[in-house]
């Protein structure tokens, strides 16, 4: 008889594996910028993935909780669209358009450390001794990685867009966490909401500033796997494994997508690092471990 497995190792597994798939994200949203503005493809992906999610909203609980929502939960999912899709995402896309993957993924994982700091504040979470040494470990990859660099005024700007998104994407961290911890919400109403509310801003922001794009059949494709596998199914598999495995597990799985990125990035793409950048690179992903071993990561809102 073959021994059975533990819903704790399926779990894993799970996590192991949505963490690939978004990791698997940002070489397709590199392939899909060759064809689509970097605004209105944040909003096609989201908006196709809010699609997919809104039948959950028919369940009696979830559609009983929209209709009781007061205007302090309105404004809170209103202003977590605005902050975590909106800008965040759409500052995402658009470092991705001039800067290597490689690049942007170091950025955005310093959002653990401004989100231990905003805790502080906010939330009244004191980082332990651990989260300060991750903090300057971290912070001495990103100096390694960058020292010395020289980037041109598109690069410059891209670096300034995803810095944007940075702190961006650490409020709406803070704000989500802030939502989610009080369970008035269900997860699913929270996400299907928000994204819809941020990948309407994207939309619209889109079409003003980089017109309507003429999509074509392939990068329709990349659209409909981003939206579909990659957020939709994703984010249930990934809410489906937080019920067994610990907030540690969860971080230090997610924490793996910055290795994945730059393999991903080196072998498809061919963005290649100096020795140099590949240990600032090890460095910064040490670094963010050690700061997410205590943070209580809410992943309800958190699509790659």
């Amino acid at each position: 008889m073959k021994p059975k497995l533990s819903n704790r190792f399926i779990a894993i597994c799970l996590g192991l594996f949505v963490a690939f798939l978004w990791s698997t994200s940002w070489v397709l949203i590199k392939f899909g910028l060759e064809d689509i503005p970097a605004i209105s493809f944040a909003g096609l992906r989201y908006g196709v993935a809010t699609l997919c999610l809104l039948p959950f909203l028919v369940k009696k609980e979830n559609f009983e909780c929209i209709r009781n929502l007061n205007k302090k939960d309105w404004s809170g999912l209103i202003l977590l669209g605005v902050l975590w899709y909106a800008v965040s995402q759409g500052a995402q896309f658009l470092g991705l358009k001039v800067l290597p993957a490689m690049t942007v993924s170091l950025l955005l994982n310093m959002t653990p450390l401004i989100v231990s700091m905003l805790g502080v504040v906010l939330l009244h979470e004191k980082p332990t001794k651990l989260q300060w040494i991750g903090m300057a470990i971290n912070l001495t990859g990103v100096g390694l990685y960058f020292f010395p660099s020289a980037f041109e005024n598109a690069q410059i700007a891209g670096i300034v867009a995803v810095l944007i998104g940075v702190f961006s994407n650490a409020f709406s961290s803070i704000l989500g966490r802030g939502i989610n911890r009080t369970k008035k919400i269900p997860v699913m109403v929270v996400t299907t909401i928000s994204m819809g509310i941020g990948s309407i801003l994207l939309l619209i922001t889109g079409a003003i500033f980089q017109g309507i794009p003429a999509i074509s059949l392939k990068s329709w494709g990349i659209i409909l796997w981003l939206a579909i596998l990659n957020t939709a199914i994703a984010f249930n598999l990934w809410n489906f494994s937080l019920r067994t495995i610990t907030a540690m597990e969860s971080s230090l799985i997610n924490s793996t997508m910055l290795i994945q990125i730059a393999l991903l990035a080196f072998f498809i793409l061919g963005e290649k690092l100096s020795p140099q950048q590949w240990i600032g690179m090890a460095f910064a992903a040490f670094g963010v471990v050690l700061v997410q071993l205590r943070l209580n990561t809410e992943k309800g809102h958190a699509d790659r």
